[in-house]
Order: structure tokens, then sequence, then C-alpha cells
């Protein structure tokens, strides 16, 4: 009779460890769940897959689940807002616009210094100064300048 009972409770804690290791392998997706982290099926595959390395990949897990938080992301402080990502995303594409265009102006002028031959009077004059109605009327110039040497080209070519 005594061994009846002694394996029914070695049955019993078999099961209740066996479980037990799985709720616990589940714990980093609830976590995620909780936060409402983004990758929570891909905790939840790799908590199965922790099962079978002995849960060495645990710990690891459990930190994944941890760093995000809904409220501020990845980060440690509060996500600006949209409205100033959105004004900074236009800032940069303006900067990035005058940056090519000066950079073409400054192409430009060198391919109009090397082949100053083929024009005999340049209309550009470069100078540094910030002036915006400057830049764009020695782009202006620059690229009626380049016309000229395009028709001078194509003359000397006939």
């Amino acid at each position: 009779m005594l061994e009846y009972i002694a394996l029914g409770i070695l049955v019993f804690v078999a099961i209740t460890l066996f479980y037990g290791v799985i709720v616990i392998h589940d714990i980093p997706y609830e976590i995620a769940k909780k936060r409402n982290h983004p990758q929570q099926d891909a905790l939840h595959v790799a908590g199965w897959i922790s099962l079978f390395t002995l849960h060495v990949l645990w710990p690891f897990l459990w930190i994944w689940a941890t760093l995000y938080r809904e409220d501020r992301g990845w980060g440690f402080s509060a996500p600006e807002k949209k409205e100033n990502n959105h004004v900074k995303r236009d800032d940069t594409v303006l900067k990035l616009i005058k940056l090519q265009q000066r950079v073409e102006t400054l192409e430009a002028a060198l391919l109009e210094r090397t082949d100053k031959e083929h024009i005999q009077e340049t209309d550009v004059e470069f100078k540094t100064d910030n002036k915006e109605e400057d830049f764009d009327h020695k782009t202006s110039k620059l690229f009626e300048s380049i016309d000229k040497l395009n028709k001078a080209e194509q003359q000397g070519e006939k």
C-alpha cells in the first residue's frame, strides 16, 4: 500500500515539475504581452526553443522582453512627438536639396573653369556668402553659361 502512495507522489511531482517548467518558460512571453512588445511571437517561439536548450536562452529572453515598454519604446526617455519628427525630417530634406544644388553648382563651375577657352567671358562670379537670392541668381547664370558651352561644343563638332 505504501508503495502505491509513494508511486502516486512520484508521478504527481514529475507532472508538477513538467508543467512548472513549461509555465516558467512562458514568463518572458507574458511580460511581452503585458507590455505590448512588438516581437511577442518571436519571444514565445524562443521560449519554446529555450525548453530544448535547458533554459540557457531564458535569461536573455527575459531581458529582451523587459527592455521594451509601450510608453517609451526601446529607449530610456519618452519619445518625441511625431509632429517634431516630421518637422526635423522636412528640415533635413531641405538641407539635402540645398546641399545637392551647391554640389551641382560647384561641379558646373569646375567644368566651366576647365573649358574656359571655349567661352570668352564668364557671367558667374563666385563669392562665399550665404544669401539665398544671390545663390539662385548665380545658379541661373551658371546654367546659362553651361548652355553657351554646350552650344559652342555643338558648333565645334559640326
